[in-house]
């Protein structure tokens, strides 16, 4: 088997990846079809428009931290079939609201953040749960095969997105993604027990959640990635909105143009979660270049005079994105003790999209005040100025060493306190 596809020759991985192709495709029809109905609804207001992005990412900001307790503590298998279900909930009741007529601004501004909730208690586990299906050496290929499938979703499902909505409306694109979850409830079901491979469960007890943070906090390796992370996606993630915005405010297209965007997006991502697939272990310098390149390609996306200039910046800013966030995931998740992983993952991605809604709002504002392209260029000349600044301050001040490739001191070396915090965890 190609070294692209080795996480597949396990029976548990294939299953979960082929319920989320399907789950993925519904995702990102939501995800087009929630913004054309709010920009419907509003009309054309960014500052509407980053609300509802804000408020569906913030219980990843505020829940995560104890989602990731959940992950550490229960079986991440039955959390998922869980959160899964609730998404699906959440996405039907959108779907009949607007098929009924009766749907408001505040209905979409509710369910996002319903929605929101259900994902901050799915991506710890979610990302966790990884290694228990394929193993450790195995994890770097199936975090970019993960984003693979994530992205092939987003090919198709933007895309389709838009040619449904201009056929039939957004409330059956929404009945339809509930119905898409139905199809990882299934995956996770149909698993072989015998074939996972558990990591130690954490004992329960006050301060888990502390107890993460604390060994974050030991390790500057994991906080360069986070600090990263946090200004990429706080103000450079914003596709939903900048593409909406770009597309609608200064080319005048309508749903399907939109639509396409988001497919031109996820080929340079697919073609980055490929990539990463078949690299090796991830390097810390590999993450500071990724966002750095990401920045600059956003502002000229920013720049570009046509919509088909600015839809062809969308391919290498889509391969900078993803090599950027598979690095980071990869590295986190190799780099932890398998009984923090589930808390560690969980400030990852309270730190990945937490942010957005601080950013998403002010991006959002800046382009109703200055036009729709500084919602780009604002978003790349922050992204690639906090990871020079993030990367030269780390690596000078806390022992992080580049060279021609990234080389670590020793964990204890980085901080005496993670060796404390390492055997507290090992006695509990």
């Amino acid at each position: 088997m190609s070294p692209t596809f080795q996480s597949l020759r396990n029976r548990n991985y294939r299953l979960y990846a082929t319920g989320g192709v399907v789950s993925n495709v519904g995702t990102w029809m939501q995800r087009v079809a929630q913004d054309w109905l709010v920009l419907q609804l509003s009309g054309h207001s960014g500052v509407a428009l980053g609300i509802t992005t804000g408020l569906q990412f913030l219980p990843m900001l505020l829940l995560a931290p104890f989602a990731g307790t959940l992950a550490d503590r229960y079986s991440k298998r039955k959390v998922l079939i869980a959160t899964q279900a609730s998404m699906a909930t959440v996405g039907a009741t959108l779907g009949l609201l607007d098929i009924a007529g009766v749907v408001q601004v505040w209905h979409v501004f509710a369910l996002a953040l319903l929605l929101g909730i259900g994902a901050a208690c799915d991506a710890p586990a979610r990302q966790s749960f990884v290694i228990e299906m394929v193993g450790r050496d195995d994890l770097p290929n199936a975090v970019g095969l993960n984003s693979a499938s994530f992205n092939l979703g987003r090919v198709i499902g933007p895309a389709l997105a838009g040619v449904l909505i201009v056929l039939i409306g957004t409330g059956p694109v929404f009945l339809i993604n509930a119905a898409s979850f139905g199809a990882v409830i299934f995956a996770l079901t149909r698993m072989r027990s015998s074939e996972l491979m558990p990591m130690p469960r954490a004992p329960g007890g006050r301060g888990q959640v502390l107890e993460g943070i604390r060994y974050v906090r030991a390790r500057p390796d994991l906080r360069l990635v986070m600090v990263i992370v946090f200004f990429v996606g706080t103000f450079g993630l914003n596709f939903q909105m900048t593409s909406a915005l770009m597309a609608t405010a200064v080319f005048h297209k309508g749903a399907g143009a939109y639509g396409v965007l988001g497919s031109v997006v996820a080929i340079g991502s697919l073609s980055g979660a490929l990539l990463a697939a078949r690299r090796g272990k991830p390097r810390l310098r590999l993450i500071v270049f990724a966002a750095v390149a990401f920045g600059v390609v956003e502002i000229a996306a920013g720049l570009m005079p046509s919509y088909y200039w600015f839809m062809a910046t969308l391919i290498p800013l889509g391969l900078c994105q993803m090599t950027l966030l598979n690095s980071a995931n990869a590295t986190m998740q190799l780099a932890v003790d398998p009984v923090m992983r589930g808390r560690v993952m969980a400030l990852y991605m309270a730190v990945l999209m937490g942010g957005t809604p601080i950013g998403a709002p002010l991006i959002g504002a800046l382009a109703e005040a200055f036009g729709a392209r500084w919602s780009l260029i604002a978003g790349g000349l922050i992204s690639a100025g906090a990871a020079i600044v993030a990367g030269s301050m780390l690596a000078r001040r806390q022992g992080l060493v580049l060279r021609d490739e990234l080389h670590l001191p020793s964990a204890r070396q980085m901080d005496p306190q993670l060796e404390h915090i390492e055997e507290t965890v090992q006695q509990r």
